[in-house]
C-alpha cells in the first residue's frame, strides 16, 4: 500500500536503539522507552500560509529526525508501526 501524507505531515519510522549499554549491560524490553529519534519515510506537500501561497516542508523524505515523546499518531501501514505527525512536531534533524 502506498501512503502519502498530506498538508505539512510527515510519516516516520522510529530507529531503534541499542539493546545493550555501553558498559555491556542488556536492558530488558520493559525497561525500554521508546527511541525519540525517526527516519522519514514520506512527506506531504506542505502547509499553506495566510495568503494562501505553499510553504514548503524543511525536511525530506531519508531525513534522521529527533521528536518529542509524544508527537504524532501511531499508525500500522503493511503491518509495520509509523508515525504521522505534523512537521512543527519535529525538533530537529540529525546531521550524518
Amino acid at each position: 500500500m502506498a501512503f502519502r501524507p498530506l498538508g505539512d505531515r510527515v510519516l516516520v519510522k522510529r530507529v531503534e536503539e541499542e539493546a545493550k549499554t555501553k558498559g555491556g549491560i542488556i536492558i530488558p524490553d520493559t525497561a525500554k522507552e521508546k527511541p525519540q529519534e525517526g527516519q522519514v519515510l514520506a512527506v506531504g506537500p506542505g502547509a499553506r500560509d495566510d495568503s494562501g501561497k505553499r510553504v514548503e516542508p524543511d525536511v525530506k523524505t531519508g531525513d534522521r529526525i529527533l521528536f518529542g515523546k509524544w508527537s504524532g499518531t501511531e499508525v500500522k501501514v503493511d503491518g509495520e508501526d509509523l508515525i504521522i505527525m505534523k512537521e512543527s512536531d519535529i525538533l530537529g534533524v540529525v546531521a550524518a
